[in-house]
């Protein structure tokens, strides 16, 4: 339950494998002096992946399309997009539409099943009638596995694909810091209880909050050092799972 100082692509493979990592890279949309692509990164991800993991990545439409044949080339096979809304967002340009949303997607091992990663998948809790009827597919949407599931009418229901949530503007440590209720349902969703997340570019330590708090093991890599400690203070001062404080870790930043 650290934040370990370094390039994650040295780092972070020494400590697979991992149930699910979690990746919010620069995504090389601006010209702020951080925000470069890191290269060859996915490929040693896929490589530290448990076979029953599956891979988290943030970007944008622009940041997705220019990775495309390196996912490919990773052996990373996509499996379903969300949708993160903001309540505010970015206006790089005055003539075209204002960018509230930022992508995030999912990736499993191109040599894996699907229905052999790990995949609670999350639901709404409004639940008021008990009637249960099968949901079938449009007809014109041909034949697809899994293609029904049954629901209570007017009770759990599947999350849908766009979330809301506010970012953390005003209040952030790191200045792309996530949402920790985005994180948690990414979490619950691909990570097993007591599973293992790998954070790849931890920055401020949200995810590691965010494990901590659901009952799961974190590890982070961060190359800024002074972050690096900053998230190991904001995780160490996390209640886990069950509400018991845990001892604070004497030397956090001495595990590199």
């Amino acid at each position: 339950m650290t934040v370990l100082v370094g390039d994650c692509r040295t780092v972070m493979p020494t400590h697979a494998p991992f149930d699910m990592i979690f990746a919010d890279p620069p995504y090389g949309d601006t010209s702020l002096g951080w925000d470069r692509r890191v290269e060859g990164w996915l490929a040693v991800a896929r490589q530290s992946l448990a076979p029953s993991g599956s891979l988290w990545l943030f970007g944008s439409l622009r940041s997705f399309l220019a990775i495309a044949a390196e996912l490919r080339t990773a052996g990373l096979r996509y499996a379903q997009e969300i949708v993160w809304e903001k309540q505010n967002g970015s206006a790089f340009h005055a003539d075209r539409f204002k960018r509230v949303h930022e992508l995030i997607v999912q990736f499993y091992r191109s040599d894996a099943r699907w229905d052999g990663i790990y995949n609670d998948v999350q639901t709404t809790s409004d639940a008021v009638a008990r009637s249960v009827r099968r949901k079938m597919r449009p007809s014109h949407t041909g034949q697809i596995e899994r293609g029904y599931y049954v629901s209570e009418d007017g009770g759990p229901r599947l999350m849908r694909s766009v979330i809301f949530a506010r970012n953390c503007h005003g209040r952030a440590i790191h200045p792309t810091e996530k949402p920790l209720g985005l994180i948690e349902i990414l979490i619950r969703t691909s990570c097993p209880p007591g599973g293992l997340i790998g954070d790849w570019f931890a920055g401020s330590g949200a995810a590691g909050e965010a494990a901590r708090a659901t009952g799961r093991r974190y590890l982070g890599c961060e190359i800024d050092a002074a972050m690096a400690e900053r998230a190991n203070a904001r995780i160490v001062a996390t209640l886990p799972l069950g509400g018991v404080p845990a001892a604070p870790d004497p030397n956090p930043g001495d595990a590199r």
